[in-house]
């Protein structure tokens, strides 16, 4: 059923068009993959993993402009809330519906905080998502190290996409990530998070070996504002 259009704009911003648009982790502005500026969206649902500046991004700007929700961990949606976006919040393991759509929260081993005006305010948990859309379900794992109930996570929504991270240093490296792929056995794992600064440099071939190597789900590998029709 399906009929899904996913959009990668770089690092960890994909867009998700279906009967509404998705966006998720919105960064544009100094993310010197992304072609598109704040101004050129126009989600009805932006979700936020967490509080740094690469995954929060532009969020506040795109939602005080489109009036769309936001879907954060409960800390990060209050700050949200109190920069006048119409935020919804949840926690790890949460379900909730948000236009008709299931959406679950997951755990992500990473960190979390917000910058403002010169502060560091407490962001909550870092998380992921399984959003299933048309029958399709789709992983979007946050900034993330390797844990092991992503085999759990495997099991119990069987993820037809998984969005990972590659990147090294702050999230799994190629070589981790094959072993996400491994241990969650998507039908198709799609790399992110790399490649945006000279610090997380990697060449996502390498993940695709040793993804061959480890199983047998297809990774697919997307340039920059590529798009993939489901």
């Amino acid at each position: 059923m399906y009929g899904i259009q996913l959009i990668w704009h770089g690092h960890a911003c994909f867009e998700l068009r279906a009967d509404f648009n998705v966006l998720i982790d919105p960064f544009f502005k100094g993310n010197p993959s992304s072609k598109l500026l704040p101004d050129d969206v126009d989600p009805d649902i932006i979700f936020v993993t967490h509080g740094h500046y690469d995954h929060l991004g532009d969020t506040v700007e795109i939602a005080q402009r489109t009036g769309c929700k936001v879907i954060a961990v409960h800390e990060l949606a209050n700050y949200l809330k109190s920069q006048n976006v119409m935020a919804e919040g949840m926690n790890i393991g949460g379900k909730i519906q948000v236009n008709g759509m299931p959406v679950v929260m997951t755990d992500a081993n990473h960190s979390s905080s917000i910058s403002d005006s010169g502060q560091r305010l407490y962001g909550g948990r870092a998380a992921g998502f399984i959003l299933q859309i048309n029958g399709c379900s789709i992983y979007h794992a946050g900034d993330t190290g390797l844990f092991g109930d992503m085999r759990l996570i495997g099991d119990i929504y069987k993820p037809d996409v998984a969005l990972l991270p590659i990147g090294g240093r702050y999230t799994m490296d190629p070589e981790d990530a094959a072993r996400a792929v491994a241990m969650i056995c998507p039908r198709i794992a799609i790399p992110m998070h790399y490649n945006t600064f000279d610090i997380i440099s990697q060449n996502p071939v390498d993940f695709m070996h040793k993804v061959k190597d480890l199983c047998e789900t297809e990774v697919l590998i997307m340039d920059a504002e590529g798009v993939l029709e489901l």
